[in-house]
């Protein structure tokens, strides 16, 4: 029994394969390492580049390793991309997705837990946001990711298997023993570009409006440690394994900080007053977005252990750090 864990080697899906492998479990990473890298997947986990939407592909590591659960991490994740390129993500996380639904079905995957995100629910009309609101997504991304959930339901109602689907709230932060982070160059995470810019490595960053209807006007939103949100979904997997019906799960922590809040939280970690210039609303992007994320915590006993915003983005800076030590060595190598 072995779990294949697509974009593996990107920042979730590489913090995923760490807290299976640390189980012990039998991983297998497929990546076609447009974001990840194969040095982020943990020493012993079998890598293959390939694409999800590949049929042959995954039905041949499917009965190569003995693969009888999915864990989908890989997608387009940029909400403004998404909101200029829409059918470049109705491709890449909806259409790649039934078609890795259907090798799934075809070859007896028993169970699938499919990463999805909280730009399900657009502007929600209350905060924090249970997973009984109805969707109202506001950008491609966010309606991309709700049409796979709506796949996966109709084809696990039809063929028998089981589902987790797990709505992430903003996700930040690095392994705790330094094992992997965010590691994409022109990433978009709020945090991560924070500390690229108080790190130099960014002459300067950019706050996306300051005229939202929040206390200090700027976006908020709930941080959850990328090491919470593996642990979210190691719970899920045990739910399904010891017989558990389908479920959909917010995973946040239930409280939101402003954009200016963790740009205060940066400059605080690294002791660096670094330029943010503020300017006009980004499309697609709500104003504030809270997780009520009471069913994890009470149905399948998440606990988290890193709900602490001081201590997710010194663990950022760290990495950020390392990334950059790593980036020099290489540069005088070469």
């Amino acid at each position: 029994m072995a779990i294949l864990v697509t974009g593996g080697a990107g920042y979730i899906g590489s913090h995923m394969v760490l807290a299976l492998k640390d189980r012990g479990e039998d991983v297998v990473v497929l990546d076609d390492f447009s974001t990840g890298f194969p040095w982020a997947v943990a020493d012993g986990v079998p890598v293959v580049e390939g694409d999800v939407a590949d049929r042959e592909l995954v039905a041949r590591l499917i009965a190569d390793h003995g693969v009888t659960e999915i864990a989908h991490f890989a997608a387009k994740i940029v909400v403004p991309e998404s909101v200029e390129n829409p059918l470049l993500y109705y491709h890449a996380n909806t259409a790649k997705t039934r078609d890795l639904i259907e090798t799934a079905v075809k070859t007896g995957v028993k169970h699938f837990i499919f990463s999805s995100t909280a730009a399900v629910y657009g502007n929600p009309l209350t905060n924090p946001v249970g997973e009984d609101a109805v969707p109202a997504p506001m950008s491609p991304y966010g309606t991309s990711k709700l049409m796979s959930e709506w796949v996966l339901r109709d084809a696990a109602a039809a063929h028998g298997f089981t589902y987790a689907v797990l709505r992430y709230f903003n996700v930040a932060g690095a392994d705790p023993q330094g094992r992997s982070g965010q590691s994409t160059p022109n990433a978009t995470h709020l945090i991560k570009v924070a500390c690229q810019t108080a790190l130099g490595q960014r002459p300067k960053m950019d706050v996306f409006g300051t005229d939202f209807p929040t206390p200090d006007g700027t976006c908020v939103r709930d941080y959850i440690h990328v090491t919470d949100l593996a642990e979210a979904h190691v719970v899920a997997l045990q739910h399904l394994r010891q017989g558990g019906g389908s479920i959909t799960a917010n995973c946040g922590y239930g409280r939101g900080f402003s954009v200016l809040e963790v740009i205060e939280a940066v400059k605080r970690a690294s002791g660096i007053d670094f330029r943010a210039d503020l300017g006009p609303r980004r499309a697609g992007d709500p104003a504030m977005i809270v997780a009520k994320a009471d069913f994890i915590r009470q149905q399948l006993g998440w606990v988290p252990g890193h709900d602490d915003l001081d201590g997710i983005v010194t663990q950022a800076l760290a990495w950020e750090k390392r990334l950059g030590a790593a980036h020099e060595q290489d540069r005088v190598s070469s």
